[in-house]
Parts: C-alpha cells; sequence; structure tokens
C-alpha cells in the first residue's frame, strides 16, 4: 500500500484532471500542482467540521488562485462537505454547485467568492482582522471562544495583482499573526515561464512589508517539510507568514511544468498515463481508493468531535459571561441590535444647512453606539470623509502604542482596492458590517472589490464624499462624472445620494437592513439646506414627491446637491406662472423595487420630467425625458463658478423646464414607467 499522503495526494491530482476533462473546460495545472501543500494543510492543521460549515470558530481557508478550484471541490468531497461526487462530475455546468470558479453563495464549505487575482488574500487579510477583532471582543481568560487562522493558497498572478500588495502591505502593519499564506511558486503563468515577467524576490518583498517568511523546496511530495514549514509559521504569533513552497504546475502531466497544462484538459492519453503512473486504472475515473476514504473520513470526525469540545466550552462561557454569550449569538446569527434605528438622527428646514459628509459623521456618531458591529475607516481621508467618531478606537497591534484589536476603527492608508477587498473578507466572517471610505470619484480604484461585494452578496457600506464637481478647485482628477452611473449599472448594488440630513439617514437605515448588499453613499463636501417634506421613510422608497402642486407642467427629478436647486428653480418657475412637482431620488435602485402604482404616482402619465444632476445624464433616459448633468470631465474652480459654468442653476433649470413643456404640447410624450409586458 502506498503511503497514505501520497496516496492522498495523488488522488486529488487525478480526481481534479478527471473533474477538469469531463467538462472539457477548467484549469487542472494548479490543482495537479497544490495538491501536497493542500492535503497536508486540511488533514493535519484545519479546523473545520464540514456537518456544519458556518462553525463560528472554524478556520478559514481562501483559494486565491480561484481558477484552479477543482482543488477546492475535489477536498470538500472527500471531507465530507455537501459537494457529491456527481457535483464533481457536473463542474462548470448549468445549476452545477461547483462553478468555474469559487462562489460563496453556491457551495458549501466556500469562504468568499474568488476569481479575479489577488481579491483572495486581500480577502484572507479581512478574514484575519475580522478574528483578531472578534477574540478581543468577546474572549476571556480561559474561554478562546473565538480562536482560529485564516488560510490563504494564492499564485504568482495574485503577487502580480496589485491589490495583493496593499492587503498584504496592510497585513504586516498590523501584525496579523494568525494569517499563513502559501505561495505556489510554481515558475508558470499564462504566458510562458514568470521569467517573462515576475523576476521579483517575493520572500524579501514580503519580509519588506513585515511578514516572517519560510521555504519548502519540494512542494510535491515533500510532505514533512510543508508540515513542518505550517507548524513553525504557527509558533510566530506577532507577523503574517508567507510560505514559498517550489511545485511543478500539472505534476504527473506529460505536459507538466508548463503553462500548456494551466488552463486546458488533459487529452485522453495523457489522463491514462497520469492515472497509470499514479497506480490507478486508466478505465476508471472519479474513483477515490478505500484508503483514502477512510482518512478523510477520520478528519471529518476529528473536525466534528473539536466543535462538540467547542460547544462545551460555550455552555460554560454563557453561564460565566451570559451577556457576552448572548451579544455574541446575535452578531453570529446576523440580527440587529433591537431599535438601533432610532439612534438615527431626524431633521427639520429650520436646522442650519451642513454638508452631507458631516450629516454622515453625525449619523455614524449614532450608528457606532447602537450597533457595536460596525466597523470601518478611511483610505487616508479621515478628515475628509468624517468617518471617525468620538468613541472610536484604532484598531491596531497593541505593541504599537496606537490601539488594540478590540479597535473598530480601520486606518487603511492610501489603499483603495485593498480596502474594499480586505472589507468583503471582514464581512464574510460574520458578525460584522464593514464600511470604508474614501473620495467618490476613487471608487473607481475599487470598482473589482466593490463588484465582489455585489456578486458575494456582502453587506460592505461604502462612504464616498466629494461627490461631484461641488467638490471645486480640486479639479477634474477629483471630481466623479461617471462615477455614480457605473455603479448603479452594478447589479445587487444599492446607490444613494441624499440630499438633506433625513435623506443620509435613511441611506444608511436601508444600508444596514439590506444584509446580502453593499451600498454606497454618495456625500457632498457643501453645504446643504434640510428640505421640506424629506423624511428617513421616504428615503427608503427611493424617489417620492418632495414638493407637489395641482396638476403639474413639469415634474423636476434631482439626487444630492441639485435638489436645493431644483427647490429654487420651481419657486422661479412659479414666479412666472409655471407649476413644477419637485421629486428626490436619492436610490435609483430602492425606486425600482415599487410598484408601478406607486412609480406613476410620483411620475404621473402626460407630464413630462426633467431630471438633474452633477454627474454623466447617462441612465436617466429610464425616469427622464430631458436631463441635465454633465457631458464633460469638470475643471478646477470654487463650486459656485462650476455650476454656473456647467449649466446646473435653478435659472438653466427654469429655462428648460419652460422650453420642454412648449415642446411637448405638441409632440407625444413618452410615458417611460408602463411597461404591457
Amino acid at each position: 500500500m502506498q503511503d497514505i499522503d501520497i496516496l492522498s495526494a495523488n488522488t486529488i491530482r487525478v480526481l481534479a484532471a478527471d473533474t477538469v476533462k469531463k467538462a472539457n473546460s477548467g484549469h487542472p495545472g494548479a490543482p495537479m500542482g497544490c495538491a501536497a501543500m493542500a492535503h497536508v494543510l486540511f488533514t493535519k492543521f484545519m479546523k473545520f467540521n464540514p456537518k456544519n460549515p458556518n462553525w463560528l470558530t472554524r478556520d478559514r481557508f481562501v483559494l486565491s488562485n480561484g481558477h484552479g478550484c477543482a482543488l477546492q471541490y475535489v477536498l470538500l468531497h472527500l471531507l465530507g462537505y455537501n459537494v457529491t461526487m456527481d457535483d464533481l462530475k457536473s463542474f462548470r455546468q448549468m445549476d452545477s454547485i461547483c462553478p468555474g470558479h469559487p462562489e460563496n453563495f453556491m457551495t458549501e464549505g466556500i469562504e468568499v467568492t474568488t476569481g479575479p487575482l489577488g481579491q483572495g488574500i486581500a480577502n484572507a487579510v479581512g478574514l484575519a482582522m475580522a478574528e483578531a477583532n472578534f477574540a478581543a471582543t468577546f474572549n476571556r481568560e480561559g474561554f478562546p471562544i473565538v480562536d482560529n487562522y485564516t488560510y490563504t493558497i494564492l499564485g504568482d498572478g495574485c503577487l502580480q495583482e496589485g491589490v495583493s500588495a496593499e492587503a498584504a502591505s496592510l497585513a504586516g502593519h498590523l501584525k496579523l499573526g494568525k494569517l499563513i499564506a502559501l505561495y505556489d511558486d510554481n515558475k508558470i503563468q499564462i504566458d510562458g515561464s514568470t521569467e517573462v515577467a515576475f523576476t521579483e524576490d517575493v520572500c524579501q518583498r514580503f519580509e519588506a512589508y513585515g511578514w516572517h517568511t519560510l521555504s519548502v523546496e519540494d512542494g510535491d511530495y515533500g510532505f514533512e517539510a510543508i508540515e513542518k514549514a505550517i507548524a513553525e509559521a504557527k509558533k510566530v504569533t506577532d507577523k503574517p507568514t508567507l510560505i514559498k513552497i517550489r511545485t511543478v504546475i500539472g505534476c504527473g502531466s506529460l505536459l507538466q511544468g508548463s503553462e500548456k497544462v494551466h488552463g486546458a484538459p488533459l487529452s485522453n492519453d495523457d489522463l491514462a498515463q497520469l492515472k497509470s503512473k499514479f497506480g490507478f486504472d486508466p478505465a476508471q475515473s472519479f474513483f477515490v481508493p478505500q484508503e483514502v476514504k477512510d482518512f478523510y473520513s477520520s478528519v471529518q470526525k476529528r473536525g466534528s468531535q473539536c466543535e462538540d469540545e467547542w460547544n462545551v466550552l460555550f455552555e460554560k462561557y454563557s453561564a460565566q459571561y451570559p451577556e457576552l454569550a448572548q451579544e455574541l449569538k446575535r452578531r453570529v446569527l446576523n440580527e440587529l441590535p433591537a431599535g438601533w434605528e432610532d439612534a438615527l438622527p431626524r431633521y427639520t428646514p429650520a436646522d442650519p444647512a451642513v454638508a452631507t459628509r458631516k450629516l454622515s459623521e453625525i449619523a455614524l456618531n449614532k450608528i457606532a453606539e447602537a450597533v457595536p458591529e460596525l466597523v470601518g475607516g478611511s483610505a487616508d481621508l479621515t478628515h475628509s470623509n468624517l468617518t471617525r467618531w468620538k468613541t472610536a478606537v484604532d484598531f491596531q497591534h497593541e505593541s504599537t502604542g496606537l490601539g488594540s484589536y478590540a479597535g473598530r476603527y480601520i486606518r487603511f492608508g492610501v489603499r483603495e482596492h485593498g480596502m474594499a477587498a480586505i472589507c468583503n473578507g471582514i464581512a464574510a466572517y460574520g458578525g460584522f458590517i464593514p464600511f470604508c471610505s474614501t473620495f467618490l470619484n476613487f471608487i473607481s480604484y475599487a470598482l473589482g472589490a466593490s463588484r465582489l461585494s455585489a456578486l458575494s452578496h456582502l453587506r460592505v457600506i461604502y462612504v464616498m464624499t466629494h461627490d461631484s464637481i461641488g467638490l471645486g478647485e480640486d479639479g477634474p482628477t477629483h471630481q466623479p462624472i461617471e462615477t455614480l452611473a457605473s455603479l448603479r449599472a452594478t447589479p445587487n448594488t444599492l446607490v444613494f445620494r441624499p440630499a438633506d440630513g433625513n435623506e443620509v439617514s435613511g441611506a444608511y437605515l436601508a444600508a444596514i437592513q439590506n444584509k446580502h448588499r453593499p451600498s454606497v453613499l454618495a456625500l457632498s463636501r457643501q453645504n446643504l439646506p434640510h428640505l421640506e417634506g424629506s423624511s428617513i421613510e421616504n428615503t427608503l422608497k427611493g424617489a417620492y414627491v418632495l414638493s407637489d402642486v395641482p396638476e403639474p407642467e413639469i415634474v423636476l427629478v434631482a439626487t444630492g446637491s441639485e435638489v436645493s436647486i431644483c427647490v429654487e428653480a420651481a419657486k422661479e418657475l412659479a414666479a412666472s406662472g409655471v407649476k413644477a412637482r419637485i421629486v428626490s431620488m436619492p436610490s435609483m435602485e430602492l425606486f425600482d423595487q415599487q410598484e408601478l402604482a406607486y412609480k406613476e404616482s410620483v411620475f404621473p402619465r402626460n407630464v413630462p420630467v426633467l431630471s438633474v444632476e452633477a454627474m454623466t445624464t447617462f441612465g436617466w433616459g429610464k425616469y427622464a425625458h430631458a436631463s441635465i448633468g454633465m457631458t464633460t470631465f469638470g475643471a478646477s474652480a470654487p463650486a459656485g463658478q462650476l455650476y454656473e459654468r456647467f449649466g446646473i442653476t435653478s435659472a438653466a433649470i427654469a429655462q428648460k423646464s419652460v422650453k420642454m413643456i412648449e415642446f411637448y404640447k405638441t409632440e407625444p410624450l413618452p410615458h417611460l414607467l408602463a411597461r404591457p409586458f
């Protein structure tokens, strides 16, 4: 009988090759090359219970090079997760729970959605930060209730992406000792050898970040060396660890060591010789030796026993610390604190005009006290984004003297993309509501991660300030024009551009209540008046009639800072005998969810609609017959001058309104909302 480690690793290799071959699509090389390290990690170190994939203190695993997901699906199957052999056979097929890249919402045992390279390692940093904060918050002497490691396998592609550098740099600063990364150093990328583009010393780079680094020369069959390296990594408690493991991509294939085995199934002849080489019957597919089944079954039983022991510990913890235990349960169950929404500020028109970024700060101060799972911070713009509440403690390693792991305010540094990807990891851990912040224009740096927030159904709140040309003198590099349109085009994303304090509070209410959607709050630099007719409740409808007249001749719809300009335009129109309804539209997405009858009560038939927003007009054709907005980039000047230059003024709105009314007296008016199908 073969050594069980060798037999297990070769079983993983053959089963992964069969899986990709059956689909006639996928990436066999990485699973075959990473089989040994994954086998050692899952069977000798990781703590989990396949019968309860969501056990709180399980170790987290992230396959950052997600194209190699056949490896993870095979492991989940062998370990007894809800991934059957038939599921492996349906890899990459319609409605399969084994899709082409790992999806956290489709497959038990998948912690985060990976595929875009570099995102996974950044997610792992977020998972490790979440564990550190949870442990510092809830653990007590003798009760390590929260105590897990975060492991990730990553490849050369992940390390070439900038997002991984951002996240790894922060992880080193934060001294995340429970984060261990296994680097699949196979010297191959799609274009061929890494010699063509990637020749840096990765370990030296990570040491400069503040990581502990180790190397394993034989990653194909050096099981003892891999085990020794992971064990050594666990002993280092004040640094994350990168273990560089030299592997051969496609180990066992005739094409091993070349890019040709990276992204295409093995040929029939190659697959047959692979099986023969490893002692398998070439005529059999999807075969697992009984010895491997028995060995992995013992690993599953060990995990179940581990959770049983933890449950006993938690019972004792609950008896000694009942309030902490109850709070932990609430957060794990993703239940919000009772009555938290009562803390949201409300305003009247008598209150002074305030920038919505400042109103966001006021709301965050209230929410942070009422919702302890709220964590987050800014990309080095705290004093511009106004995101740090008065009682906040920074999330830092205690040795720095800057804060503690129990702190909830995160100093992300100038790392927008890494910041967003880290927040995805924090959200995926469970028990947290993460937010992150920068200028709205620079969410463009983070779109790769914010898109994954939406795809992964993760509640991440993006607090984006300086939301338009209204930021003024910084000029077009900082003034977002197309940004909201791209965010609004992203499925499962809520986008808010509140017009006053009540709408800011309503935006936060919706963002926190929507547990499976990210939200973007676009907030102004300039002061805005509190509006007659606004409310938190109206905000939840997405759009509502702010002010009305009998039998309106035109509807003016706007968002954010332009709503108050429309109010002034309506007054000018009224002075000349023209009746205008004002609609505030803080969220197109929430409005789209309303019943057609409500939509038509806001935008009545046979009344022209003019939209006003200091952004691109792209996308407004769904609601408006004409638009005032930006068709170019902005300019560097005081905000008032910019609004004059680009025609976003009450006079310009009134003038265009009159022209529209006259035009549609003789032309048919398209009805934009009703659909006969």
